[in-house]
């Protein structure tokens, strides 16, 4: 974006925004917000611009519980996603609400990986998590080494820079399928293939966000969630939430 375009986006002149870049003009704060608009800056950098400007921040941070209605939205998507896995997850993939489905899919996993807050990513690729068992596990991480990168793109963070850095150096499982044997079609939505106890599973994931967030955290905040790609996958997951069920069926039976 040249000078010149940025200068219309912003509704203002080449010659003001070079005196604001060299410090002799001070911006306003609709100056400060219509450029943050226009270069799309996230919320939380924005607070960070308006305080360089001499003015207060304009958006809140509040926790996930004190957002009652985007909480309740929340649990009601993931809720109705049963029994198909959905979580929410914050900026560096911490996953901070979750419809707990189908725990068959975790059997195996470090303990210390299922404490919270539970990394999503690091769950799914570190050995001692899913990483092992998934059967296309170099597509997969490609996958989500290309999320993280478009992340830090947008904003530097060296949590997220250090969590690409460890993804990137975990080993490759034994027998999984080389990245080559996945085209291109497949790469516009790569599949997650798991092994479990069961059978093989396939999902592919979708990643939701709030379309007009006025709060940091609720900006910061996607819903991922898992969809079956095949009949075998929901046949599987039907056997896994009977098994799920029948301890409480036998209770109740009792």
């Amino acid at each position: 974006m040249t000078q010149m375009d940025l200068a219309l986006a912003a509704e203002s002149s080449t010659r003001h925004l070079s005196f604001l870049e060299t410090g002799k003009a001070e911006p306003s704060r609709e100056m400060v917000g219509r450029l943050s608009e226009c270069l799309d800056i996230p919320l939380r950098d924005r607070n960070t611009l308006l305080l360089a400007a001499g003015f207060a921040p304009v958006f809140s941070e509040r926790s996930v519980s004190e957002l009652e209605a985007a909480k309740a939205a929340i649990d009601s998507v993931l809720k109705s996603h049963a029994p198909y896995p959905a979580f929410a997850v914050d900026r560096h993939w911490n996953i901070v609400l979750s419809n707990a489905a189908l725990p068959q899919l975790y059997e195996g996993c470090s303990a210390e990986l299922l404490q919270k807050p539970v990394n999503a990513m690091r769950l799914t690729l570190h050995p001692e998590g899913l990483g092992r068992r998934i059967l296309n596990f170099e597509a997969w991480r490609a996958h989500t080494i290309s999320l993280l990168r478009q992340q830090l793109a947008a904003r530097v963070d060296p949590v997220i820079k250090a969590l690409l850095t460890e993804i990137a150096g975990y080993p490759v499982p034994p027998g999984s399928e080389p990245l080559e044997n996945f085209g291109a079609a497949q790469r516009l939505a790569t599949p997650l293939h798991l092994s479990t106890r069961f059978g093989v599973v396939s999902f592919l994931n979708t990643l939701t966000v709030f379309g007009t967030p006025n709060d940091v955290t609720l900006s910061e905040l996607a819903l991922e969630m898992l969809f079956p790609t095949d009949d075998k996958t929901v046949e599987i997951v039907n056997a896994m939430v009977r098994e799920s069920n029948a301890p409480a069926a036998m209770k109740a039976a009792s």
